[in-house]
């Protein structure tokens, strides 16, 4: 029994000690994408709606809180991140806009395998704030389409691009920077999808 702890004692030794020189993880403040949003009560529409995730790039499409310092370099904040990849963060604001207004009802996301009348996505090419001198900015860029549920045809595809400016360079600040330009995205494209859909049912 004596020589059994003999042995165990270094090995058990030699594993505390590994543990103690292994980096720890830094620790990260978790932010929500936050809606200042008033739900309002319009008149339903007759057709579905599913959102899917946009497209973007490798860097956007992870949780990190992107910013471009200058010209075409793009980094991130240190110890802080969103509670979702940037593609989820939006599409998840663009189903409680649509839910707020009231108008389209029958709605749906990619996480789910239900069809609808109607689907947006689309290209998101900028979610990050960025600096014009010392001021700091939040940008969100996005390539929206509508595209019919049935047979996969883009009915109307347009360009939204909202520039929020920031009070301070500190994460809190650019944050809420995203929170209000996240509503105003959310308020055109809203408006822009339900003209488009109820055009097309007209037809």
């Amino acid at each position: 029994m004596k020589r059994a702890y003999q042995m165990i004692a270094p090995v058990a030794l030699a594993l505390v000690s590994a543990c103690s020189i292994l980096p720890k993880a830094d620790p990260s403040d978790v932010y929500r994408l936050a809606s200042a949003q008033t739900t309002t009560q319009g008149t339903p529409v007759g057709w579905s709606l599913r959102l899917t995730k946009p497209q973007t790039s490798e860097f956007l499409d992870s949780p990190r809180i992107a910013v471009v310092p200058n010209g075409d370099l793009i980094s991130s904040y240190a110890n802080s991140r969103w509670s979702d990849p940037a593609p989820v963060l939006l599409r998840n604001r663009l189903l409680d806009g649509f839910q707020r207004d009231g108008r389209v009802t029958l709605l749906s996301t990619d996480d789910t395998n239900l069809q609808a009348d109607y689907e947006l996505g689309g290209q998101l090419q900028a979610f990050q704030s960025e600096y014009r001198g010392s001021a700091v900015e939040v940008v969100i860029r996005l390539d929206a389409r509508l595209v019919r549920g049935s047979d996969q045809r883009i009915i109307a595809s347009r360009r939204f691009e909202v520039h929020q400016a920031v009070s301070d360079t500190k994460v809190p600040a650019v944050v809420a920077g995203f929170g209000v330009a996240g509503d105003q995205l959310s308020r055109q494209v809203v408006e822009w999808v339900v003209q488009q859909g109820n055009g097309v049912a007209k037809r």
